[in-house]
C-alpha cells in the first residue's frame, strides 16, 4: 500500500485519498487473520477540484497509475462533479461527497502526505469499519440501492464475521 500511496502522491491531486474497497478490504482481511488480500474490483482514488471537470483528465490518471504500477483497476473520480451521476447537489468537499456515498465503512480514504505521515478521512467515524459493521450511510437515502449493493457485493460470504444491517 505504501508504493502505491507514494506513487499517487506524485500526481499532486488535489486534496486527494485512496478510498472505499482500497482501505475496507484491506482492514477487513486483516481482522479476519487473511495472510493474503481480497482481491479488488477497483482500486479507487479520489480528489476534489472544482475548475478542472473533464473526465478525460480522469482517464489520463488511471493510465498514468496503470504504466507506473502495471495495476489496471485505477479508478480515479474528481468529486467535484460526481454529484451529476448522483443527481444531487454539488459537492462541497472531498469529505462531502465520501458522506454521502452508500456504507460508512465504504465512506474511508487514506492519503500519503509530503512528510509521509497518514492522513485518514472518514465523515463517518471508523467504528463501524473496526466493530466490522455494515451500514447504510445516514446520508445516503436509496435503501433499495443499499440493499442490493450489499446482496451484489457477498461481503458476508468473503468475511463470515461481518454484522450486515
Amino acid at each position: 500500500m505504501m508504493k502505491d500511496l507514494t506513487i499517487i502522491r506524485e500526481l499532486n491531486l488535489p486534496d486527494w485519498y485512496a478510498a472505499a474497497g482500497y482501505v475496507r478490504n484491506y482492514v477487513w482481511d486483516t481482522l479476519h487473520g487473511y495472510s493474503e488480500r481480497t482481491p479488488l474490483n477497483d482500486i479507487d482514488i479520489i480528489y476534489y477540484n472544482a475548475d478542472e471537470l473533464d473526465e478525460e483528465i480522469e482517464k489520463k490518471y488511471e493510465q498514468i497509475l496503470e504504466q507506473e504500477t502495471g495495476i489496471s483497476i485505477w479508478s480515479v473520480k474528481n468529486q467535484a462533479r460526481m454529484h451529476l451521476k448522483n443527481g444531487e447537489m454539488p459537492y462541497s468537499s472531498v469529505e462531502d461527497a465520501l458522506s454521502r456515498w452508500p456504507e460508512t465503512v465504504t465512506a474511508v480514504g487514506i492519503r500519503l502526505e509530503k512528510d509521509d505521515t497518514l492522513s485518514v478521512i472518514s465523515p463517518h467515524g471508523l467504528e463501524d469499519l473496526f466493530e466490522l459493521r455494515v451500514r447504510r450511510s445516514p446520508l445516503f437515502m436509496d435503501e433499495s440501492y443499499y440493499r442490493a449493493r450489499i446482496t451484489r457485493k457477498n461481503w458476508k460470504e468473503i468475511w463470515p464475521k461481518l454484522e450486515i444491517f
